[in-house]
């Protein structure tokens, strides 16, 4: 049996050990069917913490997906041969007056997070979002949440709200129960300031 404290010093062992397999400078590159079983993946283990999104698994195909994403601002992070991360615009609406605007899903793979990944992926979609006319994104994200309330917000999202109780989770340990949505946004400084 392990004492407390080499439980501790077990853990800053193989914290250590992730951080030397850790991309150093992952490289970012369009969403290709290609990248969509670990894509998948990624957001199956997302779907899996109960706290990301109120879908209970990914879309079945990469045409399913395909057709509901901006599919050429849809990013990957790419350690090498694995793929770390991806981020994601969906359109807000259909209706012309909402052209600039879109929702933002970002997820990064459990063995990824807490490298700068997201914050690498969120920021190259603001970017490009920007450059493609986009003037505002929005973020649905479940209060308990704390990272990726973090991430948005260090990329300049703002809390505009509280969505009560707006979905039941029908899958997992909170199958059943109702949950409430912080509503983000980020407004650019310079689309649509005319």
């Amino acid at each position: 049996m392990l004492r407390a404290s080499s439980l501790g010093k077990n853990q800053r062992l193989l914290r250590c050990l992730s951080l030397l397999t850790m991309p150093r400078n992952p490289v970012l590159e369009t969403m290709t069917e290609e990248h969509w079983p670990a894509v998948r993946t990624i957001y199956q283990a997302g779907i899996d913490t109960g706290h990301a999104t109120f879908e209970s698994a990914p879309p079945a195909s990469w045409e399913v997906w395909h057709a509901h994403h901006i599919n050429d601002l849809s990013r990957v992070a790419i350690d090498g041969q694995a793929i770390r991360g991806w981020a994601a615009l969906t359109p807000a609406s259909g209706r012309c007056v909402y052209a600039g605007v879109a929702e933002v899903s970002v997820y990064v793979a459990p063995e990824a997070k807490g490298h700068g990944i997201g914050r690498l992926l969120l920021s190259d979609l603001v970017s490009r979002s920007e450059a493609r006319n986009f003037w505002t994104l929005t973020a649905g994200i479940f209060p308990e949440n704390i990272a990726s309330i973090r991430l948005h917000e260090s990329a300049g999202f703002a809390r505009i709200g509280t969505r009560s109780k707006l979905g039941k989770m029908s899958f997992g340990p909170l199958a059943g129960r109702w949950r409430d949505v912080l509503a983000l946004e980020r407004r650019s400084s310079t689309v649509g300031i005319d």
